[in-house]
């Protein structure tokens, strides 16, 4: 989805940002330029300043931010305003950021140094299985902890469905489910905290496609297709299995597998 802009540029305030000792003590001049992404539509027809990211409230913030907290580089004080202003804000879904240094201590003349980035909001369809113990209570578990992360918002949950076991193995039925989650986490981080969410349900990984209290996989992320020595994206086997493409049909049916572009509903189908 294409988002409308609101900028702030150029924004300067004074702030204690530095390797030095004489940075964080006396401080310096900073400069900040923003690129907000939101829908402006609804408060554009309106006039209703509610319905939209007050540039105003929002650079106020930044200075006060800035102010209060101190970084040794410009790369920290720059990541972490960027997710304060995401988490703040429920309206923005996503900043481009530079953040410069005027007086950058290099003993050399130039005019600023800066550092420049873009953090947005992700869409990622997770798949969750239990087949061991408390299996709704598991899933449940999955949920509200994911829910709970600090940049992690559940949007939507299917309803929990059980099905047989997949992989030849003997073992008890599973109970399935789909969510969908707004993350600032990157697909890496993200999977390193499914896994520490499997291992606080007592995940044990001895037996593929074996028994588990807790299996979390990541399924779909924005339209990313990735692959690497620990991660697969999009889930390279999701298209062939209906425990995962009935309960992600429920929340997810006219979204597209970016490799087959047909929908889930599709696929589903496909599936018979």
């Amino acid at each position: 989805m294409k988002y409308d802009e609101i900028h702030i540029e150029n924004l300067e305030f004074y702030a204690r940002h530095g390797v030095f000792p004489e940075e964080t003590k006396l401080g310096q001049k900073f400069i900040i330029s923003l690129v907000m992404y939101t829908n402006t539509q609804g408060a554009g027809k309106r006039d209703d300043l509610e319905l939209s990211v007050d540039y105003g409230a929002v650079s106020h913030f930044i200075t006060e931010y800035m102010q209060k907290n101190t970084f040794k580089l410009i790369e920290a004080a720059a990541e972490n305003l960027a997710r304060e202003l995401l988490l703040r804000y429920p309206l923005l879904e996503g900043v481009d950021l530079e953040l410069k240094k005027p007086w950058a201590p290099v003993g050399l003349p130039l005019e600023y140094v800066s550092v420049k980035i873009s953090r947005c909001w992700h869409k990622a369809y997770l798949g969750l299985g239990s087949n061991m113990g408390d299996k709704k209570g598991y899933l449940d578990y999955a949920v509200k902890r994911l829910n709970e992360e600090n940049g992690c918002k559940v949007e939507k949950v299917s309803d929990y469905l059980v099905t047989e076991p997949y992989g030849g193995v003997e073992q008890d039925d599973f109970l399935n489910a789909c969510l969908l989650l707004k993350t600032l986490l990157s697909p890496e981080e993200l999977l390193e905290k499914l896994h520490d969410i499997e291992k606080e349900a007592h995940r044990e990984r001895i037996i593929r496609w074996g028994p588990r209290t807790l299996d979390l996989d990541i399924l779909l992320y924005d339209d990313l297709v990735m692959e690497n020595d620990k991660l697969i994206i999009p889930h390279v086997e999701m298209h062939m299995r209906d425990f995962v493409l009935k309960p992600l049909s429920e929340i997810a049916p006219n979204v597209r597998h970016p490799i087959y572009k047909k929908t889930i509903s599709q696929l589903l189908k496909e599936l018979g």
